[in-house]
């Protein structure tokens, strides 16, 4: 609120007025510490006091900001990750010397004083009034902690965070009140631990554990007294004494913080020469933070660790809530990330696919029996420069993915478990010539299809049947499929897609229930193809995909998290038919350049239409995974493309795709 002069008042009052309109005097004047003549101030402090009466007792705010930690399935960190680097750390984890340092540069009276410190005020009050402006302040390190605490509330909003310190009567007054309350609640040592947690010392460090590991590679515990006297020295202005930018500014108020500490006790006057002839040591720590910092390629799986966190209910009831908790951080993510799988996984798509490829390879591994996540990458790099991408095409547009690539034949076990189910028997023979028209089929809504002269045929004239169910799938005879589904229904192939957790397309739009659905013309991803065809290795079991096992919070409390949901999609019986298919495909058919050594596998190729994409899908008892090779950008025919340093003659999911995925499997079993 505007102050206004008083007719009345004389020189020495002239002084308090100024003061008081500068902010420095008004939390000790509002208070009734300091002058009897404030009663002659009238109405306009009467008001002010009564603000001040008006406000809340309690401080209230939200917990501070701080890094995330990503560990995979071993322990090992994956990834920090933050709005704002800061580590809360308890006082015993602070050096003694740190505490020393900050308390004799900003406020050395700090534990003989209460909220506010008359004394320091009067003193403000000469200098500043000899000046004619405020060239010195009066705040309590209490007062600068509450100041913090507004800054911290306002976030990242340049706007929000200008009026949080700006010098007005009003922030002033709120300033004390909470000021004098936290004295009254903390201890003088809790006041100042939380201090140095909240204050910032420049170069996107917050809090004095952050600020310690970013300019000399120690813990807050274990600075030494000169670096201890530096970082004292950046609280009053990180930007103007940093010691990266401006070394020789940030050495002289090192040095004056350790003439401080020689003059109040701290240290002996010997003891501040000492350090202050040694030069400024640096070893300079650059954040390093967010996913793009993931080791072993697992920039991916930290983005979707990132969206799960945001997108799921299980951490918090709405988008803003969940977007609260990341932003807040703190969190001890531990995740179902394997690094021996993960690393296996990005050995492999990187060998064979080059990060300049026009193509680009993408595999996710994932458990059977568990749904767990073990590893997820791709043969481009996660980040924004050249030859990288944010584009996760393990998943779909919902998890940061794009738009997924159609299956082809990989689909084609999913139509045999359907047909299995319904009771056809895998001996069942269809003529199954090079070509044909489509059977008659109808969708779930009855809508009936015909051939339309449309025909469906194999990739080579030189097969034709008659094919029973094993035989065609080691061949993938796709008029032998056609008829399969024609016999089985539509409906029944969509219910078991289904079930095994193929329900949507990529880009979350229901599946297309035409007949071309046996040839795998939808659009889906690397995870939804392990994680369906993990419920053949699990004897019929699906479980939902998962990738987090826990999460702390900065509170050291668990916090819920989404758990896998598993349940029978087929009998085992069936599982166990589909499962002895497979086999026949990586030992006598379309994918035996897939094959494990010394390992029983089971597995199906896919080839789309003019070799746009191509795709292995396998398992063994303990793990399943999917590889597709495509160009992501707009596909183009992988044929006469140089991928991985040779020129394809002729793309196929077996001889492409397959021994990608045979390298990650046998780098990732145990």
């Amino acid at each position: 609120m505007p102050l206004t002069r008083p007719r009345w008042a004389g020189p020495r009052l002239l002084n308090v007025y100024r003061l008081l309109a500068a902010g420095a005097l008004a939390g000790i004047l509002l208070a009734g510490m300091a002058m009897p003549a404030l009663g002659m101030l009238g109405l306009t402090a009467k008001s002010a006091t009564d603000d001040f009466n008006g406000l809340p007792d309690a401080l209230t705010s939200s917990p501070l900001t701080q890094s995330s930690r990503i560990y995979d399935a071993k322990g090992g960190l994956i990834a920090t990750v933050y709005d704002r680097n800061r580590t809360v750390v308890p006082g015993d984890r602070i050096a003694p010397v740190m505490r020393k340092a900050l308390v004799d540069i900003e406020d050395n009276r700090f534990y003989r004083h209460g909220a506010v410190d008359l004394k320091s005020v009067l003193r403000a009050l000469d200098r500043n009034t000899a000046n004619g402006s405020v060239v010195q302040g009066a705040s309590t390190l209490t007062q600068q902690y509450v100041k913090n605490v507004f800054v911290e509330e306002a976030g990242d909003d340049p706007k929000a965070v200008q009026q949080a310190q700006r010098q007005t009567l009003d922030r002033k007054i709120r300033e004390l009140r909470y000021a004098i309350e936290l004295e009254k609640t903390l201890t003088k040592d809790e006041i100042l631990t939380d201090y140095l947690n909240i204050t910032y010392f420049g170069e996107q460090a917050y809090g004095v554990e952050a600020a310690a590991e970013r300019y000399f590679g120690v813990h807050a515990a274990d600075l030494s007294l000169p670096q201890a006297a530096l970082l004292a020295g950046l609280v009053r202005s990180p930007s103007s004494y940093d010691p990266v930018a401006n070394p020789k500014l940030a050495r002289q108020r090192r040095d004056t913080v350790l003439r401080k500490m020689a003059q109040y006790g701290a240290i002996t006057t010997a003891q501040a020469r000492q350090a202050a002839a040694e030069p400024v040591k640096l070893d300079l720590n650059p954040p390093r933070q967010g996913c793009i910092t993931a080791e072993q390629g697992a920039g991916f799986f930290c983005d979707y660790i990132r969206r799960t966190v945001l997108g799921d209910p299980a951490f918090g009831r709405t988008a803003a809530a969940r977007k609260a908790l990341w932003h807040r951080g703190g969190l001890q993510i531990r995740t179902t990330l394997d690094p021996r799988a993960q690393q296996a996984v990005e050995q492999s798509v990187t060998s064979h696919v080059y990060t300049t490829d026009q193509a680009a390879a993408a595999t996710t591994l994932v458990q059977p029996g568990t749904g767990r996540i073990l590893a997820m990458a791709q043969s481009r790099d996660y980040g924004t420069g050249a030859h990288e991408t944010g584009l996760n095409l393990n998943v779909g547009t919902a998890m940061g993915g794009g738009l997924g690539f159609p299956t082809g034949s990989t689909f084609k076990p999913v139509v045999a478990a359907a047909a299995l189910e319904d009771g056809i028997r895998p001996d069942r023979k269809y003529p199954s010539p090079y070509s044909m028209p489509w059977p008659a089929m109808s969708d779930c809504e009855g809508h009936g299809y015909t051939d339309g002269g449309q025909q469906v045929h194999n990739d080579s004239p030189s097969l034709v049947g008659p094919f029973t169910m094993p035989e065609a799938m080691a061949k993938s005879v796709n008029t032998y499929f056609a008829q399969l589904e024609a016999d089985t229904g539509l409906c029944k192939v969509a219910a078991m897609a289904g079930r095994l957790g193929i329900a949507r397309q990529a880009d979350g739009n229901p599946l297309r229930i035409v007949p071309s659905l046996t040839l795998g013309t939808n659009d889906l991803t690397p995870l939804d193809m392990a994680n369906a065809y993990a419920a053949f290795a699990a004897q019929g079991t699906y479980c939902t995909p998962v990738a987090v096992t826990s999460v702390t919070g900065p509170d050291g409390k668990e916090i819920a998290v989404p758990r896998t949901d598993c349940r029978q999609a087929m009998s085992q019986g069936t599982a166990d038919a589909v499962s002895s298919m497979l086999k026949g495909v990586v030992e006598d058919g379309t994918g035996k350049p897939a094959g494990l050594s010394g390992r029983d596998s089971a597995g199906k190729t896919g080839t789309t239409d003019a070799g746009k994409q191509v795709w292995f899908v396998g398992y063994t008892s303990g793990l399943s995974g999917a590889t597709v090779v495509s160009d992501p950008a707009s596909p183009q025919d992988l044929d006469g493309q140089s991928i991985g340093g040779a020129v394809i003659g002729q793309a196929f999911g077996g001889t492409l795709a397959g021994p990608i995925w045979r390298d990650a499997m046998e780098g990732a079993a145990p």
